[in-house]
C-alpha cells in the first residue's frame, strides 16, 4: 500500500501563484508516475501534470506555460508550482501515484481561484 499526502491548497486570487505538494509513503518500488489531476462537480478527473517512470513529464493543454512540476526522490515528494492562476483552476487536486497496474489517490485538496 501507499499513502498520499497533500497539503497546500486554498483560497487565492486571480494571478496569484500556488504550490502543492504531496509526499508519498509505504511499499514504494521505482520507478513510479506520480501527479496531479483535478475534478470539479459532475466532470471527469483531469490530467493536470505527471512524472512518469520513463522520465517523460506531462503537462495538460489548460496549464501549459503556466504550471511547473518537480520532484525530490529523496523524499518520495512531488510539486505542482501554479502561476497566473484564474477562476477556471478553481477544483479539487488530487495526488496520484502509480507503479505498474497499481494506482493510488490522495484525498484532495482544494483550490479555488476568486477574481
Amino acid at each position: 500500500q501507499v499513502q498520499l499526502v497533500e497539503s497546500g491548497g486554498g483560497l487565492v486570487h486571480t494571478g496569484d501563484s500556488l504550490r502543492l505538494s504531496c509526499t508519498a509513503s509505504g511499499s514504494i518500488y521505482r520507478p513510479y508516475t506520480m501527479g496531479w489531476y483535478r475534478q470539479t462537480p459532475g466532470q471527469s478527473r483531469d490530467l493536470v501534470a505527471e512524472l512518469t517512470a520513463t522520465k517523460n513529464t506531462n503537462y495538460a493543454d489548460f496549464v501549459k506555460g503556466r504550471a511547473t512540476i518537480t520532484k525530490d526522490d529523496a523524499k518520495n515528494t512531488v510539486y505542482l508550482q501554479m502561476n497566473s492562476l484564474k477562476p477556471e483552476d478553481t477544483a479539487i487536486y488530487y495526488c496520484h501515484f502509480q507503479w505498474g497496474f497499481r494506482n493510488y489517490w490522495g484525498q484532495g485538496t482544494q483550490v479555488t481561484v476568486s477574481s
